[in-house]
């Protein structure tokens, strides 16, 4: 999850010099509930120019396309049909994007794992006991990106069985939705954040960047999840997947609600959470999820050669105990 923080800096002389001071700019914040969590936006303007009903209709139309937990809406319609359906405008750009990630990622990202996740209790529907072996090997036959095709506006099922969940990528969606409203109306400082997910554009008018608290788990058992560190940044975007927050006790394991798409299992690695910066929204929380089936190697490898994402992981090391590690234009972004 990613906190944000208003660490104000001082106002330098310097500054207004360089005319980064502007006169009667003052920052309106708007506070809301959709999509199952909270979000909240700040922004810096002369006047009040957005309203809460605004942002809610935004949401609310996304929710109407892509929402599972709506029942009329165009993603159930395609989950019931048996041969696809015509897609509108938002679900088919954020299926342009899973394509993307699920490809690049060789399908450690894949949007119709819902089945599976559905299996291990971490879906709408409570079970009452955990799959088996036979059960996850039937499930992975109506699994896999590879039963979808995106036909001009058409998104065709090539197995009538296959389902697809958004949840992995639709909220960085929204986030950068938000976000295009927000600067078509000129506003051009602002942070926007959904679930913890969150995209900054634009320098306060006292020239600073924004402080994020990058949160993680905490060092000993039971206790609550902490903020690790500081970044400061004036563009781009922040997301984090992570298994510490939703599990199922099994005996004396935990499992998370992440599933590998290959195996049908929970992970079970050295991860325990991935944080991404990335140019918007949704290609920082499309990649979040890939990340944490990765070693910790490997993600780093992978973030780095993308050119234009930056990572910091936090994992289990052999020993038990906790670290992190970080790509080296993330650790350029942190302050305390």
């Amino acid at each position: 999850m990613v906190s944000i923080y208003n660490l104000h800096a001082l106002i330098l002389p310097l500054l207004v010099l360089f005319g980064y001071l502007k006169k009667d700019q003052q920052e309106y914040t708007i506070n809301g509930y959709a999509q199952g969590t909270s979000y909240t936006i700040k922004y810096f303007a002369e006047k009040p120019v957005i309203t809460k009903s605004a942002i809610d209709s935004i949401l609310t139309d996304i929710d109407a396309s892509m929402s599972l937990y709506q029942p009329n809406s165009l993603i159930n319609k395609f989950n019931a049909s048996t041969e696809g359906v015509v897609l509108d405008g938002q679900f088919k750009a954020v299926m342009h994007k899973a394509f993307e990630v699920y490809k690049d990622t060789q399908g450690k990202f894949d949007v119709t794992v819902g089945p599976l996740v559905q299996a291990w209790g971490f879906g709408s529907k409570p079970i009452t006991e955990f799959p088996d072996s036979l059960t996850i090997r039937k499930l992975l036959n109506i699994v896999g990106m590879d039963g979808l095709e995106l036909n001009g506006n058409f998104l065709k099922k090539k197995r009538p069985e296959i389902q697809v969940d958004l949840n992995g990528i639709a909220q960085g969606y929204s986030v950068d939705a938000v976000a295009d409203y927000l600067s078509k109306l000129g506003i051009s400082s602002f942070i926007v954040e959904i679930g913890g997910e969150l995209l900054v554009k634009g320098l306060k008018p006292d020239g600073s960047g924004r402080r994020i608290g990058i949160e993680g788990p905490a060092l000993t058992p039971l206790a609550e999840p902490q903020i690790r560190h500081i970044i400061n940044i004036s563009h781009g975007a922040v997301t984090t997947s992570g298994n510490y927050r939703k599990w199922i006790q099994k005996g004396s394991k935990r499992i998370a609600h992440l599933i590998d798409p290959s195996t049908g299992y929970p992970l079970d690695n050295q991860l325990i959470s991935a944080t991404i910066y990335a140019k918007n929204a949704i290609t920082a929380d499309g990649y979040d999820n890939a990340v944490m089936a990765m070693t910790v190697e490997e993600a780093i490898r992978f973030i780095e050669s993308k050119g234009d994402m930056e990572a910091y992981l936090i994992y289990h090391q052999e020993d038990g105990k906790i670290a992190d590690t970080l790509t080296k234009g993330f650790k350029k972004m942190i302050v305390d």
